[in-house]
């Protein structure tokens, strides 16, 4: 094989790490898309193109959430990633592993480490690099990364989330509850919610927020209950699709551009979390995206018109 046709055949690998290191598609796809550039100018081929192209995508990571890690500082409002419906790396070996450090859950609670760690970590828990091929990656001896690994699982500890393990149980109670919030049934709402549930909206400043950040299945079912018919009645409509290996939603406003995108958490039967992504940076690799003030002014119409 000739240079691009062996990056092409880790590009997937390549995404995946850089993903879960920045939390972001599109920083993620520049980050592989500087990885090539730099294999490219190489003047010599490496003993291992897998390993080469993985310590340069790392490092490339390292740097750029270095700089992120100041704007997401300055962020209005709650930030949550990118949403990402598919993963385009695959491993049968290491599937549980792949789909649950790819969730928002897991992901924001990667936000607690420092780049360093976050790589070391998502390198070793995640895709079972060894130290030596880790230790290239970061720049850091085999020791140094023992140490940093060792930091960041106790960062991580008590905090790694958990999710439901039946995956078919899991889409049963999420169409449930998609269809419950069709009707804006409060009660059956409430049901399927985690009595101390969290609910988040990241509009970025750039869109309006769904809320507040909400605690509580009563709230959240209230809210949802009362904001969801009314986009129904202006034909904002929704399909069930898998956000970030976890049950979600993407919502498209009357036009069919994309408004926003829902995650959900469930674990023991019930809904834990509630995520969405209504910043329209942060949709734009999904396809076109709505006008998000456009669509919440005809909301509000719509539910006086309601009451």
């Amino acid at each position: 094989m000739n240079k691009a046709e062996e990056f092409e055949e880790l590009r997937a690998l390549l995404f995946s790490i850089a993903y879960r290191i920045l939390g972001s598609v599109s920083e993620a796809e520049d980050a592989v898309q500087e990885t090539w550039l730099r294999f490219d100018r190489s003047p010599t081929l490496p003993t291992s193109t897998k390993a080469f192209l993985s310590a340069t995508v790392t490092r490339v990571s390292i740097d750029v959430l270095r700089s992120a890690r100041v704007r997401r500082e300055r962020y209005a409002g709650p930030w949550l990633p990118e949403p990402l419906l598919s993963d385009p790396y695959e491993d049968p070996e290491r599937s549980a592993e792949l789909a649950d450090s790819v969730s928002m859950a897991a992901l924001l609670l990667l936000e607690r480490l420092s780049p360093l760690e976050r790589s070391v970590f998502v390198l070793r828990e995640v895709f079972a690099f060894g130290f030596d091929e880790i230790a290239t990656a970061v720049g850091r001896s085999e020791a140094a990364c023992r140490q940093l690994l060792v930091r960041a699982r106790r960062h991580m500890k008590g905090g790694r989330p958990r999710f439901e393990a039946d995956r078919r149980q899991r889409q049963e109670l999420a169409a449930r509850f998609f269809d419950a919030l069709k009707d804006g049934d409060v009660d059956a709402l409430r049901s399927l919610l985690a009595a101390d549930v969290q609910m988040v909206g990241d509009g970025g400043g750039n869109a309006p927020r769904l809320a507040r950040a909400m605690v509580g299945a009563g709230n959240v079912a209230r809210l949802l209950a009362s904001a969801f018919p009314a986009m129904a009645r202006i034909d904002v409509t929704f399909e069930q699709h898998e956000v970030n290996g976890q049950p979600g939603a993407v919502f498209r406003a009357p036009d069919g551009k994309i408004l926003n995108i829902l995650a959900l958490d469930v674990l023991d039967g019930r809904i834990q979390a509630i995520r969405a992504v209504l910043n329209p940076d942060k949709l734009g690799h999904l396809g076109p995206v709505a006008d998000a003030w456009a669509v919440d002014r005809d909301v509000r119409r719509a539910r006086r018109r309601m009451n």
